[in-house]
């Protein structure tokens, strides 16, 4: 830092702009610019590994497709929903003029698991309140931290860099190392992930060069014999998964024998399973859950279901709300207002389940009817219609009456 940045972080200012170009190379930032270890790029792993791509696929558009909500803290401790904030339109609705909500947290979900970031440009009115977010690529982005342990965001654009604030950017980082960049599930086990595109290329090249089957013929044949019926076969079969278990008809008494599979292939299949296994535990998400489970019952995918959601959105949605506090809210914000994902429509069971927790909650006083329906979604309630509780059968000492048609 100059001389004038060090002046204006004396007085709480930073230079906005600045034409010193960042040098990834520069021994303030080995640790970022250097990688140790083998690379695999993010668009390798989820265009060969179809595990990958769907753990990936799951965990953003699920977390997008729960609401995220404003509340505000009440003097008694309890909170109420907010509708009148800004930022309760952009978090639940459209998070700008082009993108809705659900595209914007997809797109910042998929960029901290394929990335370790995911950033956004953030628009305020004039009186501070966030009215907009845009998102931005995290391949453009640098981070760096000035003397007075802000952080200063450098983002490349087609017409030079931007130089943005920390008050201007939405930063949620993953897992981090030095505290300012994330690192994403794809860098940290890379070496596990290139092992499961090594195992998917074997697989491919032992597919392509098996045996579909031999040819028996009642009596011997010669090498020319031999050359031109394999030369008849190929001439059936141009190319192509589909064209590739195509033969011609040959002479009466010729017999196909298709071949099975080797040892080493029966291995190669096992290790490809267990790989896929590894990359499911890489991102958090049950096997099950992605469809690698041999045979799923009904407990184990219930199961699935419950250990998607704590093990695997929990704490991702977590990781989002307390980002979106820290740049979107000020000090004073922070102490009024909850950013919050509601996963409970994650965690319901099936209707005869959600029912009897209904009752429960009714007669222990946890909930009121209004409520339960509100939940549910069934609007409120119509005077006109009997909701009287209809009983199958009389208690003890009571008359039995006639039941309404």
């Amino acid at each position: 830092m100059n001389r004038v940045d060090h002046l204006l972080a004396l007085f709480g200012l930073e230079r906005r702009t600045e034409q010193r170009s960042y040098d990834a190379l520069a021994p303030e930032n080995w640790a970022r610019a250097l990688t140790p270890g083998g690379y695999v790029s993010a668009g390798t792993v989820l265009s060969n590994l179809a595990v990958a791509a769907r753990c990936v696929s799951l965990r953003s558009e699920l977390l997008a497709s729960v609401p995220l909500k404003l509340y505000r803290r009440l003097p008694n401790g309890d909170r109420e929903r907010v509708s009148d904030n800004p930022l309760a339109d952009v978090l639940g609705d459209l998070a700008n003029p082009l993108m809705t909500s659900f595209e914007a947290r997809e797109f910042f979900t998929r960029s901290l698991d394929t990335a370790g970031n995911a950033y956004a440009r953030i628009e305020r009115d004039g009186a501070g309140q966030v009215i907009a977010l845009w998102p931005l690529q995290a391949s453009r982005m640098t981070v760096e931290r000035l003397e007075s342990g802000r952080a200063r965001y450098r983002y490349a654009t087609e017409r030079g860099p931007l130089v943005l604030l920390q008050e201007e950017v939405l930063h949620i980082r993953a897992s981090s190392e030095d505290g300012m960049v994330g690192r994403s599930p794809i860098a940290i086990a890379r070496d596990a992930l290139a092992l499961g595109l090594e195992l998917n290329t074997a697989a491919k090249s032992s597919a392509s060069k098996s045996i579909g089957g031999y040819l028996i013929q009642p009596v011997d044949t010669n090498q020319r014999g031999k050359r031109q019926q394999q030369e008849s076969i190929d001439g059936q079969t141009p190319g192509g998964a589909a064209d590739r278990f195509k033969f011609k008809v040959l002479d009466p008494g010729a017999k196909f024998v298709p071949s099975t599979f080797s040892n080493a292939d029966a291995e190669l299949l096992e290790s490809r399973k267990l790989s896929n296994e590894d990359v499911a535990r890489i991102f958090g998400v049950p096997p099950a859950s992605v469809g690698i489970s041999q045979s799923v019952s009904y407990g184990s995918a219930q199961q699935a279901a419950q250990d998607l959601v704590t093990n695997a959105l929990a704490p991702l949605a977590q990781r989002v709300e307390q980002a979106m506090a820290r740049c979107l809210l000020s000090a004073e914000g922070r102490r009024t207002l909850i950013i919050e994902h509601d996963l409970s429509g994650l965690l319901r069971g099936d209707f005869t389940a959600r029912w009897t927790g209904y009752k429960t909650a009714r007669e222990i006083g946890a909930l009121s009817s209004r409520e339960i329906r509100r939940i549910e979604n069934l609007g409120p309630m119509d005077p006109a219609d009997d909701y009287t509780p209809l009983r199958t059968s009389p208690t003890p000492n009571e008359p039995i009456a006639s039941v309404k048609p």
